[in-house]
């Protein structure tokens, strides 16, 4: 037996496996089993038509022998003589008959094969003039017994073996047990067709996934079969165009990386050669020392970048989740930036919501997660912020909209429902709405204005945002409002209750 195709096509090129390797194979693919259980439905369905039918047959077969014999008892009582020479010429003719007559004489002796079968009962019974009509067991053997009283006196009986009954039953099960076989044949062989029928659009999409993960795209796959099985296929078309979307993405970022990182080690062995052959004059030094030290830092910080979208990509990302102090973390991430703000000569303003309460405005997050989040954007906000324009940090509280429930509820609960909006806002070229839908892709925007506005390295929003992501933050685009220059980030996360002493 040969090996479904499940396993052909997976084990294509290998070694011939032995037949019991591939009979086992067979068992356990799709097909295998599918035609398994057909087999077994088939037959169980014989087995349970054949102790049904036979059993009914049998029985019919009883019924219709006592019948006949009450019909031929009925007409010997009629007319007991003709009867008689009828039924001589009948046997003469046609052999012997599969039943036995026997007679009653006045003197209530039984004469014939029912001498041996009537009892006192029933020989009193039809003296009585009442005809009797049942199954009598003698020596173990059963019989069909039709007795009728005659109108001179005495009776006959007619007797007929049940054996020789079921005997005849029994050429009736023949044809039925081929009928059946052949019924289990069909089911066999459909059985077989449906589990390739089934099977094979299974096989072509488990071709198609091998081809995908041995580096092939735009595999051609065209959804067959049931539902279940063409949604699979359909699902391995959409994961083809995601693969081939996904990795040209990391193809035009790791190029546009490439060159970011091939400036700096251009730079760095270029004066590193210089100095080597003693072409940079002593007065230069600190020139070129500052200039290696810039592009060493930045190089770094390619670096960095890198290894922070692997470590948020990791799976023992953990979060050191508490209440933390909104108002105050914003407070030191501006003292943190003011140097750098000051040296771009832009102005960094923090704008916190006026307390309504002496309560300090708490939200449960990671603290330090969240400062690496605001520390990017404001990094990233720092870069196109022109010198003598404003960059701004503000803290906004959201309420939500109360449900009808909920409309007369107290200040505190409509407090602990509501949203700490972070906004970093600055005052650069600002984002189309073509920009907002591509502002986390990796490097989308760097490669879009790369030599037309100040970029970096095109990974800091997308660390941003895959941070939110693992924070379950909320990390948006907000749209700015007529007249206004620059782009604000937001980042929304729900506020937690006040921790009193």
């Amino acid at each position: 037996m040969k090996a479904g195709p499940l396993e052909t096509g997976a084990h294509q090129g290998r070694t011939r496996r032995e037949p019991g390797q591939a009979l086992v194979l067979w068992l356990r693919s799709l097909a295998g089993r599918i035609t398994l259980v057909t087999a077994g439905v088939a037959i169980l369905a014989v087995l349970v038509t054949g102790s049904v039918a036979f059993p009914l047959i049998r029985s019919a077969a009883a019924t219709q022998a006592r019948e006949q014999l009450s019909r031929q008892a009925d007409a010997f009582s009629a007319a007991p003589v003709a009867a008689q020479a009828l039924d001589l010429r009948e046997r003469h003719l046609l052999g012997p008959d599969n039943y036995d007559l026997s007679t009653i004489t006045p003197a209530g002796a039984v004469t014939g094969a029912a001498a041996v079968i009537l009892g006192p009962d029933e020989v009193h019974q039809v003296f009585s003039g009442q005809k009797i009509s049942r199954t009598l067991t003698r020596g173990g053997v059963q019989f069909l017994v039709e007795g009728r009283p005659l109108t001179r006196g005495g009776g006959i009986v007619l007797t007929r073996s049940l054996a020789d009954v079921n005997a005849a039953s029994a050429q009736l099960l023949q044809p039925t047990l081929l009928a059946l076989a052949a019924g289990l044949l069909i089911a066999g062989v459909a059985g077989t067709l449906l589990a390739r029928r089934l099977s094979g659009p299974l096989v072509r999409t488990a071709a198609a996934a091998r081809r995908m993960a041995d580096g092939e795209r735009t595999v051609p796959l065209d959804p067959a079969g049931v539902t279940e099985v063409r949604a699979v296929g359909e699902a391995i078309n959409t994961l083809d165009r995601a693969l081939l979307a996904s990795e040209s993405r990391q193809r035009e970022f790791l190029l546009s990386i490439s060159h970011e990182i091939r400036t700096p080690l251009t730079a760095l062995g270029g004066y590193a050669e210089a100095l080597q052959d003693g072409l940079i004059p002593p007065e230069d030094m600190v020139r070129v020392g500052q200039t290696l030290s810039d592009e060493t830092e930045r190089l770094d910080g390619f670096v960095r970048d890198l290894l922070a979208l692997a470590r948020l990509e990791a799976d023992d990302f953990t979060l050191d989740v508490q209440p933390v102090d909104v108002p105050a973390l914003l407070e030191q991430a501006q003292r943190a930036w003011q140097p750098a703000a000051v040296q771009a000569g832009v102005d960094l303003m923090l704008q916190l919501p006026a307390p309504a309460t002496r309560e300090p405005l708490l939200a449960t997050t990671d603290a330090q997660r969240l400062r690496q989040i605001i520390d990017g954007l404001i990094g990233n906000a720092l870069r196109v912020t022109p010198s003598g324009t404003p960059l701004v940090l503000r803290v906004i509280v959201e309420d939500p909209v109360p449900l009808p429930e909920e409309a007369h509820g107290t200040a505190q609960q409509a407090s602990l429902n509501s949203i700490v909006a972070i906004q970093v806002r600055d005052s650069g070229p600002g984002l189309t709405a073509e920009d907002a839908a591509v502002a986390f892709d990796r490097g989308a925007l760097a490669r879009r204005y790369n030599g037309q506005r100040p970029t970096g390295s095109g990974l800091g929003l997308s660390i941003a945002d895959r941070l939110a992501q693992r924070m379950n933050l909320e990390l948006t685009v907000e749209p700015t409002s007529p007249g206004e220059n620059g782009a604000c980030f937001c980042i929304r996360l729900p506020r937690a209750a006040s921790v009193r002493p």
